[in-house]
């Protein structure tokens, strides 16, 4: 009897080393796919200025669009982490870069510039590996969760004090939704 308790203890704790290394691959895994989102914004970042640069020779009087783009930039970039906040400063940097290329269609001489379609398709580039980051992000913080919240490996995070992350969403908001409306 003592044999059949030892072996059931010692599955238990092979078990529970089993689910904490788990829980930890998969928070690991989150926390690089964060850094992929990170690596993506700094790259869309650092393309604001001079898409913005390219297309003030030709829309000089534009300068609210500038000063929004610029202005989104900056809450984008002071915003941290994975959190709805940070979510509505990305959104509202979006729309402000979307007003940007909808400027482009009044000025015809800025569409034909090699250098703006050079901005505009890296930029653009770089949105679609944003969204390709994000969605891998969500793909390991589901995982994540839903290892977190089911039996038995509940138990063990409990024990270790593993909690949930925060699904980054960028179609939350309005912003993200709705297409710009420029006035001219």
């Amino acid at each position: 009897m003592i044999y059949y308790i030892l072996i059931a203890l010692g599955v238990l704790i092979l078990w529970g080393i089993f689910a904490y290394n788990g829980f930890i691959a998969l928070r690991t895994r989150a926390g690089e796919a964060w850094a992929d989102i990170e690596v993506q914004l700094k790259r869309r970042y650092d393309l604001i200025p001079n898409l913005i640069s390219t297309v003030k020779g030709y829309a000089t009087h534009e300068s609210s669009v500038f000063e929004s783009v610029t202005k989104a930039r900056g809450q984008a970039m002071n915003s941290q982490g994975p959190t709805k906040e940070h979510a509505q400063a990305e959104n509202m940097l979006s729309g402000a870069l979307k007003s940007i290329f909808a400027l482009s269609e009044a000025y015809p001489d800025l569409k034909a510039n090699t250098n703006f379609l050079a901005l505009q398709n890296e930029l653009s580039d770089t949105e679609n590996k944003i969204q390709a980051a994000r969605r891998f992000y969500n793909t390991n913080v589901r995982d994540l969760n839903i290892k977190i919240e089911s039996f038995p490996s509940n138990v063990v995070a409990k024990m270790f004090d593993f909690s949930k992350k925060e699904f980054f969403d960028l179609a939350d908001n309005d912003v993200a939704q709705n297409p710009v409306e420029v006035k001219f």
